[in-house]
């Protein structure tokens, strides 16, 4: 694993050697990125989120140079769309079940939308009868418990979502300070990521926490058929230990992947 600090990242021997196949095969290769606590400073809110400043430029300066650049994350592909704008990016939300298409409409994968009018009822259940300190954030086809707020609200967090799970069949994912109920469908970020990496010869992926390291699976498994990777693990308090432990390459925060996304870009 390299460590590379922020001002020093482009620069870098050892991002100069793992980022050669990229730059000399530009149009083989397919970047692709979280978007929370990796090119978004994570926040109380979520609604309130915003990708660093840079970051959209530096993305569509990539969408223009490479072969495929998206943004795969756990927020509603319509929340993507609306924050990195039109610069010809691939946007997958809720961990695959929404993407955004050709013609830029958000299309929720068929499978899922059974499945919409149960994580409302959970949500609304969520919004009268969670204890104060519990945020409810509805994202249309699964619904987060938030405990940021309250951390000592972990257990009631844990319990409810729970519950709730096996009453209604909606499957519980662990995140960040939150919990999440979503559809029991096989759609994670490694799944997202092979289907849209597809034929690429490079491939790297930016993250910092436990949903990407589905990601990072994917990557490995592109690996081992032969495809060069890199796997960027990025830093902030909450990171798990395990995303560090495996990444190629450690970045600090969104700073970091701003900058490695300005090295991949020869900046």
């Amino acid at each position: 694993m390299a460590v590379a600090s922020r001002p020093e990242l482009a620069s870098s021997p050892s991002v100069t050697q793992l980022l050669a196949p990229f730059r000399a095969d530009p149009q083989g290769t397919g970047v692709f990125s979280d978007f929370d606590g990796t090119l978004a400073p994570i926040v109380d809110d979520p609604s309130a989120a915003v990708a660093l400043p840079g970051v959209v430029d530096a993305l569509a300066g990539l969408a223009r140079r490479y072969g495929r650049v998206g943004v795969i994350s756990g927020r509603p592909a319509s929340f993507l769309q609306a924050t990195l704008g039109d610069c010809g990016l691939f946007l997958s939300g809720l961990y695959g079940l929404e993407v955004v298409d050709a013609d830029g409409n958000v299309r929720a994968i068929a499978e899922a939308e059974p499945w919409r009018s149960v994580v409302e009822e959970v949500a609304a259940a969520g919004e009268t009868g969670l204890p104060p300190g519990l945020t409810v954030e509805r994202k249309g086809l699964s619904v987060t418990v938030h405990y940021r707020r309250d951390p000592a609200q972990q257990s009631a967090a844990a319990d409810w979502t729970a519950a709730q799970g096996r009453a209604t069949g909606l499957a519980v994912h662990p995140a960040r300070m939150s919990y999440e109920l979503r559809p029991p469908m096989e759609r994670d970020k490694g799944t997202v990521l092979a289907e849209a990496a597809a034929g690429r010869r490079q491939v790297c992926f930016l993250g910092d926490d436990r949903g990407d390291l589905e990601a990072f699976d994917a990557l490995d498994r592109m690996a081992a058929a032969g495809a060069t990777v890199v796997k960027v693990g990025v830093t902030s308090p909450e990171a798990p230990a395990e995303i560090l432990e495996r990444a190629d390459l450690v970045v600090d925060g969104p700073e970091g992947s701003l900058s490695f996304l300005g090295a991949l870009l020869g900046e």
